[in-house]
């Protein structure tokens, strides 16, 4: 059985003490065990900020931009291999396990040319100067610098490699070094990532830390300048806020947590047109892509009322063509979820669904005997306002249809939610897009507009982009990630200048 080390302190070290065993989620064979018993947690940060925070500060942009372009270059030459890991440790698909590791490599890619963008730069302008006095011998300007901390990133299952370069992508541009946890049932993916990464010598010592296991002691030894970038439940969001290091000493936290994202098919929309075409083969797709087990996947499906047994039928449809099986042989298109707990979670929560709909396809049982599968499953509402259906997400193939009457029915119904990544509107009428991205935006970190004008041309809502903002508001955690040059302010400290424009000048070249 493999034994998954950690990175710290500029050498691979195995964890003491009780370890975790990770499984094959499909034959449910034992893989590899893993561990952070042991480890030293003050010095594991403290290499960090003395010697990777340094190193990291003394490179402008650009040449951080180079180490990431170094980075994904070595991810894209291991990409067959991470693929590999992901199908026997994941339990995804190819296509899915792809849909991971092409994210991981683009994302650096992407925040590579960030950093080519802004060049020799060391310090960034944030927004235009102002003019304080009489003239401009006496100006003010916003600035982002360099904090002179840690980042440490708690990752999420579901994206083993992509969650982790996603958050080291944007810390490591801004100059802050990471110290990396993954999920512990998918991390051998993440481990090997990390082991491709460090092996490829594109970043400095002290800039990369990889912690195989449990992370929670380093907590008790946070400052004001670390910073805690965290993926997963929002019961763990809570309890993260809730610690002396955020609370008493004010470090930073980003979280991405619950969300129970919605796609509302506008009263426009008629059968068989482009944008219904596009409807369906969204929501089917985020359904089941990954198993059901991504942040952004739709949870809730509005409809118009009178339409929701027709949509139910087309949707049942699409979801019994996908073959739900061993994710190693190429006719699967569904494979399982990525522990016996998702399994346990996933079917007590489409069983207290079905308590409040009627099962249009799937249900609250094992697909197969072995390994941790279960059917895609719709449930149609029997009354859209029932509590159950707003108010937890079950992470995996499954969602709800629940009708609405009228734009005013329809808004409290998604606004229920408390907070999403991302909202679909799919909808040709531009009164009824206005409505919905006035009334709706406040509760969500990004809304995908679908209509016929770009229905060639767009990528589902479930993907999320190096470009665009990734986070959302309420239950979904509050944080932000990406979004850009604006996923680069969580590491970076604003801090107002106001002196001569000409020492301002020479200290921000253009």
């Amino acid at each position: 059985m493999q034994t998954l080390t950690s990175y710290v302190q500029g050498q691979w070290k195995p964890g003491t003490g009780s370890a975790v065993t990770l499984v094959n989620p499909t034959s449910e064979a034992a893989l590899a065990q893993c561990s952070s018993g042991g480890l030293d947690w003050s010095g594991i940060l403290r290499h960090a900020r003395e010697v990777g925070g340094p190193a990291l500060r003394a490179l402008t942009f650009a040449e951080r931009g180079v180490l990431l372009k170094n980075l994904s270059n070595a991810l894209h030459a291991a990409r067959e291999e991470l693929i590999e890991l992901s199908i026997q440790n994941a339990g995804t698909t190819r296509s899915d396990a792809k849909f991971d590791i092409d994210g991981a490599i683009g994302t650096l890619a992407a925040y590579a040319q960030y950093g080519a963008e802004l060049g020799s730069k060391k310090i960034l302008a944030d927004g235009e100067g102002v003019q304080l006095g009489r003239s401009p011998r006496f100006f003010g300007q916003h600035v982002l610098v360099p904090r002179l901390g840690a980042a440490v990133h708690v990752n999420a299952f579901n994206f083993p490699a992509w969650n982790m370069m996603e958050k080291a992508a944007c810390a490591l541009l801004s100059a802050s070094p990471v110290i990396e946890k993954p999920g512990t049932p998918t991390a051998m993916v993440a481990w090997r990532a990390a082991q491709v990464a460090l092996a490829s010598g594109a970043l400095p010592e002290g800039a990369f830390q990889f912690v195989a296991g449990s992370i929670s002691p380093i907590f008790d030894h946070l400052t004001s300048q670390d910073s805690v970038a965290f993926t997963g439940s929002s019961v763990t969001a809570a309890l993260l806020k809730a610690t002396p290091a955020v609370v008493q000493r004010n470090v930073r936290l980003n979280v991405e947590a619950d969300s129970l994202n919605a796609a509302v098919l506008g009263p426009d929309v008629e059968p068989g047109s482009e944008t219904y075409s596009l409807f369906l083969a969204n929501v089917a797709q985020d359904m089941t892509q990954k198993t059901g087990q991504k942040c952004t996947a739709v949870r809730r499906v509005f409809v118009p009322k009178g339409r929701e047994r027709a949509v139910a039928d087309d949707l049942v449809a699409d979801l019994k063509r996908i073959h739900v099986g061993d994710p190693a042989e190429q006719t699967t298109r569904m494979g399982p979820l990525a522990s016996a707990s998702q399994l346990q979670d996933v079917i007590a929560g489409i069983a207290r669904l079905e308590k409040a709909g009627t099962l249009a396809c799937g249900g609250a049982a094992r697909a197969r005997e072995r390994g941790y599968f279960v059917a895609p499953t719709l449930v149609l509402a029997r009354e859209a306002g029932a509590d159950v259906f707003h108010a937890e997400e079950v992470f995996g193939p499954v969602a709800s249809i629940l009708p609405y009457g009228s734009t005013a029915e329809l808004v409290p119904l998604v606004a229920r939610g408390a907070g999403a990544l991302v909202g679909s509107i799919y909808s040709n009428d531009s009164a009824f897009v206005q409505t919905m991205v006035l009334e709706l935006a406040p509760w969500h970190g990004r809304m995908w507009l679908g209509s016929d004008k770009m229905a060639e041309q767009s990528l589902p809502p479930g993907m999320v982009l190096p470009a665009l903002v990734h986070g959302g508001p309420g239950r979904a955690g509050g944080g932000e990630e990406l979004g850009g040059l604006r996923g680069l302010a969580f590491y970076m400290q604003r801090t107002a200048l106001a002196g001569f424009k000409g020492v301002l000048s020479d200290l921000l070249p253009s």
